[in-house]
């Protein structure tokens, strides 16, 4: 049966998305998972880092993929179902990669099902825009918003897992304590793997010209920025030695 494209829930969900975002600037707090884990009660209910990041990232690629699964199989087919492929690769590597690396400290449980049901909505809207409401003219291909937002989907994705990798080195199997990350965006940036997915979904909202894609880029900036500042506020409180000119998320700016 031929799915009708409804544009009121793709106005409430990219609200939704715009909303979440301005509320985490408003709090001004970090979530309380990784270096702020503190921030929750001691007794909270927690899950080993991998198992978790598995769980919370699992629905933004499995929705997404279910999607794609029932449309026919093309290479370069309409460009909604490239950019959801995108949007699937992204995840693919958080859910089956980043979180079977990881090395973090155990995740809040009550944070878990947040995740849950925040990528599971996520997933939903942009995978439903994409591929039931997107329309793009015959030359999308060659446009310079994909091209350009592509280019920045790239590149920020290979900061993000390079950024990953940086940090993960910085551990030993088992170890939880912290130390100061080097090389990389790491050398200007506290915050440099969250800059690149910032990055990242900058890129993908140029590259689909979408309202759900803008909205979830919007909320991106907003609480990976906000993640940042409080990392880097972190660091320069633990370490005397925290290099000085280095900055929060931005290079040389902020």
């Amino acid at each position: 049966m031929q799915v009708q494209c409804q544009q009121s829930p793709v106005l409430a969900g990219s609200a939704t998305l715009v909303a979440l975002g301005a509320l985490a600037l408003y709090v001004a707090k970090p979530s309380g998972y990784g270096k702020h884990t503190e921030s929750l009660k001691p007794a909270a209910t927690r899950l080993p880092a991998r198992a978790a990041w598995f769980l919370q990232e699992l629905p933004s690629f499995a929705v997404p993929a279910g999607i794609l699964a029932r449309q026919p199989l093309s290479l370069f087919g309409p460009p909604g179902t490239v950019l959801l492929g995108l949007f699937c690769v992204h995840y693919f590597h958080r859910t089956f990669v980043y979180s079977l690396l990881n090395r973090g400290r155990p995740y809040p449980a009550i944070l878990i099902l947040r995740g849950i049901a925040f990528c599971t909505g996520n997933g939903v809207l942009q995978g439903y825009y994409l591929i039931y409401c997107a329309e793009y003219p015959d030359g999308w291909y060659t446009d310079i918003r994909f091209s350009l937002g592509v280019f920045l989907f790239i590149l920020g994705m290979g900061i993000n897992i390079h950024s990953d990798y940086i940090l993960r080195q910085l551990r030993k199997p088992g170890e939880i304590s912290y130390r100061i990350p080097q090389g990389g965006l790491f050398t200007y940036v506290s915050g440099a793997n969250f800059l690149g997915e910032i990055i990242e979904w900058i890129g993908y909202a140029l590259a689909t010209w979408s309202l759900p894609a803008l909205a979830f880029a919007f909320f991106s900036l907003c609480f990976l920025g906000l993640r940042a500042f409080h990392h880097h506020r972190f660091y320069l409180k633990m370490f005397e030695d925290y290099p000085k000119s280095r900055k929060a998320l931005i290079p040389f700016i902020f």
